[in-house]
């Protein structure tokens, strides 16, 4: 079983990061670090086509690259190693973390919020609440 934890690159998964490896360090489990890939799509002669495409695996690798330092230093000093692995998605995010996570037996799933707005989660949703509502595992939710 494995620790799941999603980033979006922001200050508050990388909170969410640290609390997971740290867990997963008391528990001696892998850590699964995943970023939902979702650019910009666009309607192009009848063909749906991702112009931001090479953007986006840009930005999530560099994304999962800076998480796995987070993630180290989080444990540094608790003894022993941490196995760290990575993995990009693609779809909307609350789907493709909760998918990833019943595909792959994860134990726990660890998600950021940032806490926007009533008017403005009312409008897009928010990705934890959602994860919260779909997972079939234990959601922590860091803000």
């Amino acid at each position: 079983m494995t620790i799941l934890v999603a980033t979006d690159g922001s200050e508050v998964s990388d909170t969410a990061i640290e609390h997971a490896a740290r867990a997963a360090r008391a528990w001696d489990e892998p850590l699964e670090i995943v970023h939902v890939l979702t650019p910009e799509t666009e309607l192009v002669d009848g063909t749906l086509v991702l112009p931001g495409e090479d953007e986006a695996v840009e930005y999530g690798e560099r994304t999962v690259q800076q998480a796995q330092t987070i993630a180290a230093d989080a444990v540094v000093g608790s003894g022993g190693d941490l196995e760290v692995t990575t993995e990009l998605l693609a779809g909307r995010p609350a789907d493709a973390i909760t998918d990833h996570a019943a595909a792959t037996d994860a134990r726990m799933i660890y998600v950021g919020h940032r806490g926007l707005s009533e008017e403005r989660e009312q409008v897009v949703g928010s990705v934890a609440k959602t994860v919260v509502d779909k997972a079939t595992v234990p959601v922590t939710i860091i803000k």
